[in-house]
């Protein structure tokens, strides 16, 4: 997987490339708890995702209980099978979605 970070001021963009598994969570996981003590705004792009897995969702989850605190965050161009995976785990009614 690969992980393109893209900071603004207090704005953070992270693209994700590949799939966010079991293999691959500790990479995002790495950035999420190193990067957003400053971030008011984050969004996760998944444009280039082609897929999810448990622990993907885990570390989305976390992510977003982190910016409850301190800002607002967004999960945009998911393909239809991660957001079909968002509905059916209730993640769709968690995450704000584009």
């Amino acid at each position: 997987m690969n992980i393109t970070k893209m900071k603004e001021n207090s704005a953070l963009t992270i693209l994700l490339e590949g799939r966010l598994d079991t293999a691959t969570a500790p990479m995002l996981e790495s950035v999420i708890t190193g990067e957003l003590s400053d971030v008011t705004d984050l969004c996760f792009d998944l444009q280039n995702l082609e897929y999810i897995s448990s622990a993907g969702l885990r570390l989305l989850l976390t992510a977003q209980k982190i910016m409850n605190k301190q800002g607002q965050m967004t999960v945009k161009n998911a393909n239809d099978a991660i957001k079909e995976i968002f509905e059916i785990t209730g993640f769709s009614d968690i995450l704000t979605v584009a």
